[in-house]
């Protein structure tokens, strides 16, 4: 069974106060908080592993090497990719993205073709897209999003269509917690010769992930939204599509030979990874990865369901809640609005409570502004939280209302 004491017992964070009260930490969708064991690895790293990897002549490059590998080792296994020569280590899910409109669209997308992607997209995967599109002249096209915040299946069909090449999307909203149907959009892109591109930054953490079973092309991901370090993530991609594509960046690390007169390129996945590497992400995102997968997923999931209908319930009894993102199929992330009150006044008075929300427009502007919207409140659930956080949330929302309304 799942134990929720546990659990929060090996996150440091939640044992601090916060303007007096107990920290409650409704923020996950934005980065998850960090395991004792994340933070221990990465100390541990520091203290006597440093060294850079790769070539090294000496007993700490070749630890650090064997370290740094695992942790691609564990990434590859994570969603079942084929070989670690198919993972490309990333600053996170927008590196991983940039990349791909750069190396792989800026190479194969020619004028009039189409890129498709969701009216649920993160800033990170519209923006790189735009800036492709008017470079090679294709033209951006979207799945529409109904009221409840689910993508309309009619518009699948009715969007990707035969001058389709790149199908780009969210496994999971990261506003209204919509888990899209993976299997369908993939199939439909298939039946059309386009190449599919899932950002699991959000999915990582809600259901298992496989994808040659999905049969994507490319996934993203980012380490700090599952337990891991900032500034660290991956790109998985079929090697056969890998071994297409140029270089995103140069330097060291990704050449085979440099002359005066001629460069050539290092083989998968080092081909996508110039520079000294985030070695220490690499190290942190492995222990994560054994930190999450040691716990039953569905198990979670189910934990943090039950938190969210705790919390949906106990807003909606209050008469001037307005909830967005109603999904039968979502994960536990919770945005609404306040009415008569802005919602960066709600996040204030929460602080002050010691709960810890995000108000914005959570890098989702043209969907907001597809609702009428400029911001939302939105709590975040994870596997740490539990029924007292909520129930603190609940009342700290009451304030709000009496002191703003």
């Amino acid at each position: 069974m799942f134990n929720s004491s546990e659990i929060r017992s090996q996150f440091p964070a939640l044992g601090q106060k916060v303007n007096g009260h107990d920290l409650v930490y409704l923020d996950s969708a934005a980065t998850t908080l960090k395991p004792n064991v994340v933070i221990d690895r990465i100390t541990n790293f520091y203290k006597f592993e440093t060294a850079n990897v790769h070539r090294g002549a000496h007993y700490l490059s070749d630890k650090g090497t064997v370290e740094f590998e695992n942790g691609r080792e564990a990434i590859r296994k994570l969603f079942n990719a084929a070989s670690t020569e198919e993972i490309i280590f990333t600053k996170g899910t927008t590196e991983g993205l940039n990349l791909l409109a750069s190396s792989y669209g800026e190479t194969f997308l020619n004028e009039g073709d189409e890129i498709v992607l969701t009216e649920l997209e993160h800033h990170a995967n519209i923006v790189p897209w735009q800036i492709l599109a008017l470079k090679k002249k294709c033209v951006v096209k979207y799945i529409a999003v109904n009221e409840t915040g689910e993508l309309e299946a009619s518009s699948i069909d009715q969007v990707i269509t035969t001058k389709t090449k790149i199908v780009s999307f969210s496994g999971c909203s990261n506003i209204l917690g919509t888990i899209t149907d993976v299997e369908k959009i993939v199939a439909k892109a298939k039946s059309v010769g386009a190449i599919t591109i899932l950002d699991a930054a959000q999915l990582i953490s809600q259901k298992k992930i496989d994808v040659q079973k999905l049969d994507v092309d490319f996934l993203v991901l980012s380490s700090h939204k599952l337990f891991g370090p900032f500034g660290f993530g991956a790109l998985y991609g079929k090697k056969s599509l890998l071994s297409t594509m140029p270089p995103y960046q140069t330097g060291g690390s990704m050449i085979s030979s440099v002359g005066f007169d001629k460069t050539t390129f290092n083989d998968l996945p080092f081909k996508f990874e110039a520079g000294t590497p985030h070695v220490e992400g690499a190290v942190g995102t492995a222990a994560a990865i054994q930190f999450f997968t040691k716990l039953n997923i569905e198990d979670v999931f189910a934990h943090e369901q039950k938190l969210m209908n705790q919390l949906t319930e106990g807003l909606l009894s209050i008469p001037e809640i307005k909830l967005f993102g109603t999904a039968k199929n979502k994960a536990a992330i919770v945005s609404f609005n306040l009415q008569g009150a802005h919602h960066s006044d709600i996040g204030q008075i929460l602080d002050q409570m010691g709960v810890a929300v995000r108000v914005g427009h959570h890098c989702t502007q043209p969907l907001l502004k597809k609702f009428g919207l400029t911001g939302t409140v939105r709590a975040s659930i994870s596997l740490y939280n539990n029924e007292t956080d909520i129930e603190k949330t609940v009342e700290a929302v009451k304030k709000a209302r009496r002191m703003l309304l």
